[in-house]
């Protein structure tokens, strides 16, 4: 394999974009070459199935960048050196060098698709399909309270996208699920401020706002307690607050309607401004706001 010139970032796909490398030449192989594009190294032996699957793939898939990244190939039996600082447990392990540093990584033969993925995301090519599938995918584990993934996918997507919006509400929705809300707060207010008024990010303060709101309610079961006893605009106005406190925005939203119902300018029309932030936390496009928003107009102008 021919070793990378100088100025190969240019360079013609297959062309000064793949080689083998040592320890010894780590520094001009991988370090120097990765401050003008990305460098994947692959950790590789000889004896290793999964290596041999993985090594003409990941070939073809820096070729095809056509000069936006380089491999270099480093057989661990031959080379221990970096393998062991790096602490490379197991192969395949490919790592990709940034300004001289490594920045990201996977280990396993991945299918080409993946790679390819893996390599957009060092050169900043990235499809706005694949940023939406992973909040999507984030978002999903954050509704089953897995934490670590949804942390994990949203970071993820704010790699390949900075200014992701619905990424960035993400984020700070899983350090409010996890009980920091001074953390989700200086996500929010270190947005850029293109994207403090878009709608992913209202919705996050407005959850926040309605913690805040739930603060000194009631527990659930004496809110509801009192409802039965006595179901007037007081006691359903105290439910709704001890759904909110529990995190039962759907709950809170039905006890609020049966109240406007009842006595629509209850507080002077508390209820229906503490509705609206129920509405705005969830998201102008979730089921809760939009049948909510029908079902209020229908109480309002019945």
């Amino acid at each position: 394999m021919e070793n990378f010139g100088t100025n190969s970032h240019q360079a013609p796909a297959g062309a000064d974009l793949i080689k083998d490398g040592a320890d010894q030449t780590f520094m001009t192989d991988v370090i120097e070459p990765s401050k003008d594009v990305p460098v994947l190294v692959d950790f590789w032996a000889p004896w290793c199935g999964p290596c041999r699957q993985l090594g003409p793939t990941i070939e073809r898939a820096v070729s095809k960048a056509g000069g936006k990244v380089k491999l270099v190939k480093v057989n661990i039996d031959e080379n221990p050196g970096i393998a062991g600082q790096l602490r490379i447990q197991s192969i395949p392990a490919v790592i990709a060098f940034k300004d001289g540093q490594p920045v990201d990584g996977f280990m396993g033969a991945l299918p080409e698709s993946q790679v390819n993925d893996f390599i957009n995301r060092m050169t900043g090519e990235v499809s706005e399909e694949e940023v939406t599938a992973l909040v999507e995918r984030a978002q999903e584990a954050l509704d089953q309270g897995d934490l670590g993934g949804a942390a994990q996918d949203f970071a993820t997507a704010l790699q390949m996208d900075k200014d992701n919006a619905e990424a960035l509400a993400g984020m700070a929705r899983v350090h409010l699920a996890g009980g920091d809300p001074v953390q989700a707060k200086a996500i929010l207010d270190n947005a850029p401020e293109t994207l403090k008024s878009a709608p992913a990010i209202a919705a996050v303060r407005a959850s926040m706002e309605l913690a805040g709101e739930a603060q000194d309610a009631p527990e659930v079961s004496e809110a509801e307690a009192a409802v039965h006893r006595t179901p007037d605009a007081g006691t359903w106005h105290a439910l709704g607050r001890a759904r909110l406190g529990a995190g039962d925005m759907d709950g809170a939203a039905e006890a609020l309607l049966e109240l406007i119902a009842m006595d629509r300018d209850y507080d002077d029309a508390a209820a229906r401004q503490l509705l609206l932030r129920v509405f705005e936390s969830a998201g102008a496009g979730s089921e809760l706001a939009k049948n909510g928003r029908r079902r209020l107009s229908s109480i309002l102008f019945s």
